[in-house]
């Protein structure tokens, strides 16, 4: 009845809107009723998770799981400490979080710990200086976790597919080629949700992947298995990727920060799913994620393919000479109208830090084409063609099997993917069908809040803004939450830079944090700001290991 009456509304009282904005309105009252019936039929299954007891990890007990992966690196070159130490350590924490946390695919633990041996004795053999050592191979001897969507040759790479025959990554990707000339040793392969297509991380194959801070709830997604085991001190340093916030979101969901770069910084060849769209490195990338801000340039600096890129980072930057803008994307006409207690305090913290110890202005930014960030974001990275998905036919991305089928096999219990999987075929056709003059003007507003930001932010402005609505909610409740992606999704959709940073813990003991975005290439302003709240907000705080309930 409510449908019925808000079709009927707009067609006889807005008929001086045009057709445009009638599909606007129609989608945002289509939306919000959907999430509001998914938000109902939740509530009894949250309020049953509600009444568990969360599963603690076990408390981290070795000293060397504090330390950055500078730090280590640069004990390691000292030789204060071996490479053997530091990768049995995370080994030991792994195998200690997984049960509890069920967020690796694949271990490559033996393969690691002969590399390691190896490079303890490379370091005591050959006659090079502390400096030659850091100038050369900077991750020498540190391990690092990858998204299974990654490839790491010999390893799966699956993606969350339930194949017939699982997918094994014949070659490295080109991060993890980079990741290996600089020293690092790769460690394991860790959960997603079925080709990357969810907020969450579940598929049927490794199944569900747990918040460490508290299992009932979600690490995010659907760079989720990455999160989890940054989160807990299983990993320091992570290979993850982003075209809707799979970075950002698993983030903030588990206190750690993640790093969306400027679009070509890092070569995207050699994850699952790809495509064959020239524009597809414009909205997706492949993304760093850290437990200790520090490690995010040097890092990005040994991932990166463009050699400009060491001389960004390297820049100093002088706090009180950015000039700070935020948002938070209320509105009463758009389809964002709350945001949780605890991400407006962290967004208050923060300008006011800024402006009492720095001595500057933190403007808010209040911009119309806001309003329409949700369906711009959407549309500018759905009608993206070729991507890899379920639908596929043979090898080609652009033949596709019928949607319906596959929804009627899902629905009868007799289809082997995630509803999340088909749920894309879903808005991807629905996209497609859009009118074209509909479509064209929502890429304009796009290109127009992207020019209108990056001339706003010049070369030395940030944009502060919520990483997400809510702290971690529980799992198999992001239906409800859908259109609060739009709070990461535009930095896609727009090719910004933008950084995720931990704000703290809440009285629920949940990570909250906030996104720092600038202009293109200007990544080490957002680097830098992360670096500052680290400093003085704490930065990533380890989860709780007593059994009290939250």
């Amino acid at each position: 009845m409510e449908v019925a009456l808000s079709f009927l509304t707009i067609f006889y009282t807005k008929l001086r809107y045009n057709y445009s904005e009638i599909i606007l309105i129609s989608t945002r009252k289509t939306i919000k009723l959907l999430c509001l019936l998914m938000g109902c039929l939740m509530k009894p299954v949250t309020a049953i998770r509600k009444l568990k007891r969360p599963v603690r990890c076990p408390p981290i007990s070795n000293k060397l799981l504090f330390l950055s992966a500078s730090e280590l690196a640069r004990k390691i070159r000292r030789k204060e400490i071996s490479s053997e130490e530091v990768v049995t350590a995370y080994i030991d924490r792994c195998r200690e979080v997984n049960p509890v946390l069920n967020a690796i695919v694949q271990d490559r633990f033996e393969a690691a710990l002969i590399e390691a041996r190896n490079i303890d004795k490379k370091l005591k053999n050959e006659n090079k200086t502390e400096e030659e050592w850091e100038k050369n191979v900077p991750l020498l001897g540190v391990p690092v976790t990858v998204k299974e969507s990654i490839g790491v040759q010999g390893m799966s790479n699956s993606a969350g597919v339930k194949w017939s025959t699982p997918k094994i990554a014949f070659e490295d990707a080109d991060v993890i080629r980079r990741t290996r000339l600089a020293g690092g040793i790769p460690l394991l392969v860790s959960n997603t949700p079925e080709l990357c297509m969810c907020w969450e991380t579940y598929n049927n194959v490794i199944g569900t992947t747990k918040n460490p801070y508290d299992t009932r709830r979600t690490p995010g997604g659907s760079s989720g298995g990455e999160a989890a085991l940054l989160g807990s001190g299983a990993s320091v340093l992570s290979l993850a990727s982003d075209i809707g916030g799979s970075c950002r979101l698993p983030a903030m969901f588990c206190g750690v920060f993640g790093h969306k770069p400027t679009p070509g910084w890092i070569s995207v060849s050699g994850h699952m799913p790809g495509c064959a769209d020239e524009s597809w490195p414009s909205y997706f990338c492949i993304a760093p994620m850290t437990r200790f801000a520090q490690d995010l340039p040097m890092f990005l600096k040994v991932i990166s393919q463009d050699p400009q890129v060491s001389n960004r980072l390297s820049q100093k930057v002088d706090l009180k000479k950015i000039r700070y803008f935020y948002m938070d994307f209320k509105s009463d006409k758009g389809i964002i109208n709350t945001i949780d207690k605890d991400v407006k305090l962290a967004i208050n913290q923060l300008t006011k830090h800024l402006e009492n110890i720095h001595g500057v202005t933190v403007q808010k930014i209040q911009l119309k084409d806001l309003e329409d960030a949700f369906e711009f974001s959407t549309i500018s990275i759905v009608q993206i063609d070729g991507v890899e998905s379920i639908f596929m036919k043979g090898t080609d991305p652009k033949k596709w099997k019928s949607v319906n089928l596959e929804i009627l096999k899902y629905l009868c219990f007799l289809s082997p993917h995630n509803f999340h999987a088909i749920f894309y075929g879903l808005v991807k056709k629905t996209v497609d069908m859009l009118p074209k003059s509909f479509k064209n003007r929502m890429i304009k507003k796009n290109d127009s809040v992207k020019k209108y930001i990056e001339d706003l932010l010049g070369d030395d402005g940030i944009l502060i803004c919520p990483t997400f609505s809510t702290s971690a909610f529980f799992h198999y409740e992001m239906l409800q939450y859908v259109y609060y992606s739009t709070f990461m999704t535009i930095f896609n959709s727009l090719g910004l830079p933008v950084t995720q940073c931990p704000m703290g813990i809440t009285e629920k003991g949940l990570p909250v944090g906030l996104q720092i975005a600038a202009k293109s290439n200007c990544d080490h302003l957002t680097i830098a700001v992360a670096q500052e709240i680290e400093r003085i907000f704490g930065g990533w705080q380890p989860p709780p290991s007593n059994e009290d309930t939250i």
